[in-house]
């Protein structure tokens, strides 16, 4: 038998007829002879509706006392699963972050988790208890409640299966694991039965909201085997793991990932100096804008194109950094264009294929796509295109890289 580390997001403990539905779930693998720890997210819905209260009192609520706040929505959802448990029979213990204890730093808000005490964990184990957890939530080395950031109980799991050395760390959600593509975007985009750790950082860290990142860096970091499921349903769903399958049955690309939230900026004209891209965009990370692809283009007359993107929401704040930084460069002039789009090809196999980068540049080509701006990695190959080619572009891909499910 095998211990297994269950987590549970907002939606599948949103109502208490959901939480009866996951005691059902738990039992099935209690009676089955496993041990259990389950992790739990608040109630969809329930953290936001606390920082909305916040936010009624103080505009700029004192972090420490939103983290004491924000941090009782799961202790509703522990205390509710460890009654419906008991009711059927199963003996259960749920307890908060701080009673584990996850110990984090004291960075409210978004603390990081430094170790975790899994001894009174493994006595109620011993004991053939479920141990069921606050996610999202942990104690700092002065007592204070701390919680994890967005997403934190994903990464809560992922940290007590590698504490607790886990044979597997599932993580429920609303969709059946990991797809090649957005299922809303292309119909026959297939679930994948299993993806290696680094594809699921790009997909993560691209557009793809199965898993939060920060959860998937814990996992590869300790080699935790991590497995996506539906609570709504029945399914292998996908395993996430350290090693690709062999090279002759891997495909070479294993998904198409996506981002509308994007935004190009290009300063023109700008004189073709050393120390140039340090002082556009030094400023810019000055005023804590995330950079993500760059592109520099010399011109004839010896000044240069430089162009790169932030996330749509940070435009404004970066034109008006950019503004004094152009006239100060002597810059012929800044644009910037909300009206685009990344799209990634992601795969391990392209480290041993080659041709992917020109096949999926034909392949946009034949559907009168223009590709702005080219980044690449390894296992990756992103373009920046018109969001309103988001759509066309990422069908279009996903057929001509064979990543289709087949016809019914």
């Amino acid at each position: 038998m095998a211990l297994i580390v269950q987590k549970y997001g907002g939606t599948s403990v949103g109502t208490t007829d959901r939480i009866e539905a996951v005691a059902e779930r738990v039992k099935r693998w209690y009676d089955e002879g496993h041990d259990l720890v389950v992790v739990l997210s608040a109630m969809s819905g329930e953290t936001n509706r606390l920082i909305g209260l916040a936010k009624a009192i103080s505009p700029e609520p004192e972090p420490r006392e939103l983290d004491m706040m924000v941090s009782t929505g799961e202790q509703v959802t522990i205390a509710l699963l460890a009654m419906a448990l008991m009711k059927r029979g199963v003996p259960a213990r749920s307890y908060t972050g701080a009673q584990v204890a996850i110990k984090t730093d004291s960075s409210f808000n978004k603390a990081r988790i430094e170790a975790i005490d899994d001894a009174r964990m493994r006595a109620d184990l011993d004991a053939r208890r479920v141990v069921i957890v606050a996610g999202f939530q942990g104690v700092d080395p002065e007592g204070n409640i701390t919680t994890l950031g967005r997403g934190g109980s994903d990464t809560t799991g992922v940290a007590l299966a590698a504490a607790l050395k886990a044979d597997e760390c599932q993580i429920y959600t609303d969709v059946d694991g990991v797809y090649t593509t957005d299922p809303r975007v292309v119909p026959q985009a297939r679930r994948l039965e299993t993806i290696t750790f680094e594809e699921m950082l790009e997909m993560a860290s691209l557009g793809s909201k199965v898993l939060q990142i920060r959860s998937v860096e814990f996992a590869g970091k300790y080699h935790v085997p991590l497995r996506v499921l539906s609570s709504f349903g029945e399914g292998g769903g996908t395993l996430i793991t350290v090693d690709a399958e062999d090279d002759m049955e891997k495909p070479v690309i294993s998904g198409i990932a996506f981002n509308r939230d994007e935004a190009k900026l290009t300063v023109r004209g700008v004189p073709d100096t050393p120390g140039i891209a340090s002082r556009i965009l030094s400023p810019v990370g000055d005023a804590n804008i995330e950079i993500d692809m760059i592109v520099q283009n010399v011109s004839a007359d010896g000044t240069t194109d430089f162009t790169f993107t932030v996330a749509r929401g940070d435009m404004k704040k970066a034109v008006a950094v950019l503004d004094s930084v152009a006239n100060d460069i002597g810059a012929r002039e800044l644009i910037a264009d909300d009206k685009i789009c990344k799209v990634s090809l992601v795969g391990v196999g392209m480290r041993s294929h080659a041709g992917v980068a020109s096949k999926m540049f034909a392949t946009l080509a034949k559907e009168n796509i223009n590709i702005q701006m080219i980044s690449t990695s390894e296992i990756k190959i992103s373009v920046v295109v018109e969001e309103k080619y988001l759509e066309l572009a990422v069908r279009a891909l996903h057929t001509a890289f064979d990543l289709d499910a087949p016809a019914a």
